[in-house]
């Protein structure tokens, strides 16, 4: 593995997976709409390293942002490498036989485990070269990203947010947003669901401060290991140790106990009071692809900052997707299937989670099924098991099927019995899901597509060319209904509260769909599938937004909520995207990048989605 991160970069740079460029960008939106065109472009385009900053440091992103890279940063060819290297662990460790030779040819696996735990060292790492402390101390001097228009301020995209339990002594690592609020503090956006936010409330209740050492950089199997799903109590760094197959090496911090890797780049420590009030953090342009708004968020205090003598600053952005974020996603997928069979489902045989659903949004599972209601079971278990609790939509279909083939999947949802096969229910949900009426609960809904033969005969569907607006409904689209049995529809440009879908449906005389999709007449015209997908994932909660028409269709309303109106969200953000004035400048200025041929910025296609009267609601 690493031994820091520039070596990892020196890496990306000789295998053709690095573009350095050396014109002057402001970390004032520049950056990130460049690494946005760049991310969106296919297989995720390459790792951007911005060497002219206005600051002291150089700023990396997109590291880990393509299938290719993100193995690369884990060490392996391919992350089904680490999936391998998983399985025959636990199968090794697991395995019931008995004799004593049996349980001696465990010893070496035993010894190779040890092996992978954080060690201890004495004296300063390679991340405390330079010290800044008292009036040295200035969060300004770090080229922080300020990514969207409509962001609160400039934000900490990659920190590795160090805690300790003060009852156990048990350390966190937790990847949580940081709003820079001025020279020498920012906020600490951790949710409720987090390990960050148990700890802060286990300070509140001792009635004492909170150290919290930041870091960023080193090994970018740190930083992997910071987005892990681990279980409570479990140190994320044992985990960095088995993907680097070697130990991570730990000082201490120079003003509290806390000990963080030797070899990271910047270190930022502090400490949160518990007893202080809350401060408003945000707007963000999240990994959700809308804003998450203002809120109550802690003050992180800045007491020290060190960093190496060659630091290398490293940055996401994150917004409507693709993203880096879902890269990394992708090794979360891989990594942590063995561990779902073992603890939660050992029926599972595969797990996908799509880009479009942003994380948590969509889930695809494959089972070995062996009885009726066995799907029933496994969404309950998978709803119920770490942060899969955040699940929204989920589709369960047999081992055999291909589910990470959409047109698979579409042969299977064209023949589900919508009442017998629809899985519902209520739940926790992410506290960044702006559909939901009550924040961070709401719907789930499962479809069992177990055991449906995907080669048998369909009631062939009924559909004009053209079709005649009415009901609140001006367009519809056709593009998916032979495939999925989709029809979309598009609610009239003046977006009246209630449409009437039944209604449209016998007019135009349109019979034997299964799936209806409303959108915002806004989506209509720029919308790509995947764009669609993932607006139609976003913007609705199953258990307010997903409804069985008398005809027996499944339809799912996607279109922006009124705040206040009944079950509606009290607020509902804007779409991220760049603003127009940063979209010409960086169209103006694309020949000095050297980033070949100009890639046009995806915010054009998500300007019509950005509705005026949102930013008064």
């Amino acid at each position: 593995m690493y031994s820091n991160l520039r070596e990892y970069i020196d890496r990306l740079e000789r295998e053709g997976e690095l573009i350095r460029i050396a014109a002057p960008v402001s970390t004032r939106f520049e950056i990130a709409e460049l690494t946005d065109r760049v991310v969106k472009s296919e297989g995720g385009g390459k790792a951007l390293f911005f060497e002219n900053t206005g600051t002291e440091f150089p700023v990396v992103t997109n590291m880990m942002g393509s299938s290719r890279r993100i193995a690369m940063a884990l060490g392996v060819e391919r992350l089904d490498d680490i999936s391998a290297r998983i399985d025959s662990l636990l199968k090794e460790a697991l395995s019931p036989k008995g004799s004593l030779w049996e349980k001696m040819r465990a010893l070496p696996l035993l010894a190779d485990v040890a092996k992978w735990f954080p060690q201890s060292v004495a004296g300063r790492g390679a991340c405390q070269q330079v010290v800044w402390q008292g009036d040295e101390v200035d969060l300004e001097r770090l080229p922080m990203l300020h990514s969207w228009e409509a962001d609160g301020g400039a934000f900490v995209t990659l920190p590795m947010v160090n805690t300790l339990d003060p009852e156990t002594g048990m350390r966190n690592v937790g990847m949580y947003r940081m709003q820079r609020l001025d020279k020498r503090s920012t906020g600490m956006h951790w949710h409720i669901h987090k390990t960050g936010a148990r700890h802060y409330d286990a300070y509140k209740r001792l009635g004492e401060r909170m150290p919290v050492v930041v870091t960023l950089g080193g090994d970018p199997a740190y930083t992997y290991a910071a987005t892990a799903p681990m279980p409570d109590n479990m140190d994320e760094y044992l985990l960095a140790g088995f993907l680097r197959q070697k130990p991570v090496r730990l000082v201490k911090a120079l003003t509290c106990d806390i000990r963080i890797p030797e070899d990271c780049d910047f270190v930022i420590e502090g400490y949160v009071d518990p007893s202080e009030e809350k401060i408003i953090e945000g707007d963000f342009g999240d990994h959700t692809g809308f804003y998450s708004l203002k809120d109550l968020y802690p003050r992180f205090h800045v007491t020290c900052i060190t960093h190496r003598r060659d630091a290398i600053y490293p940055a996401t952005v994150v917004g409507v997707p693709p993203q880096e974020d879902a890269y990394i996603a992708e090794a979360t997928e891989r990594i942590f299937l063995a561990p779902i069979r073992l603890a939660v489902q050992p029926e599972v045989r595969d797990l996908w989670m799509p880009v479009e659903g942003t994380a948590h949004n969509l889930a695809i599972v494959s089972i070995d099924k062996r009885y009726e209601g066995q799907a029933h079971k496994v969404a309950q278990s998978l709803w119920g098991a770490g942060q899969m609790m955040f699940n929204k939509y989920m589709l369960i279909a047999s081992a055999e099927d291909n589910i990470r083939s959409f047109s698979a999947l579409g042969r299977l949802l064209r023949r589900v019995d919508l009442e017998r096969d629809v899985i519902r229910t209520e739940g926790i949900l992410d506290v960044l899901d702006h559909a939901t009426a009550t924040c961070g609960f709401g719907g789930k809904l499962a479809i069992d597509l177990t055991g449906i033969n995907p080669n048998s005969p369909v009631e062939p569907i009924s559909a004009p060319r053209t079709a005649t607006p009415c009901g609140g409904i001006s367009l519809f689209d056709t593009r998916f209904t032979e495939e999925y049995s989709l029809l979309l529809l598009f609610a009239d440009e003046c977006r009246p509260a209630k449409v009437d879908v039944e209604e449209y449906l016998r007019k135009n005389n349109i019979h034997n769909i299964k799936y209806i999709a409303l959108f915002d007449y806004q989506a209509a015209g720029p919308m790509t599938p995947s764009d669609l997908l993932w607006l139609a994932m976003a913007n609705s909660d199953p258990r307010r937004d997903v409804k069985l028409l008398s005809g027996g269709e499944l339809l799912l309303d996607a279109r922006s909520k009124h705040p206040g109106e009944g079950q509606n969200p009290k607020r509902f953000p804007n779409v991220v995207m760049s603003s127009t004035d940063t979209i010409r400048l960086v169209d103006e200025r694309w020949a000095e990048y050297g980033l070949g041929e100009k890639i046009e910025s995806p915010s054009r296609r998500y300007r019509k989605l950005w509705l005026s009267p949102r930013a008064e609601w």
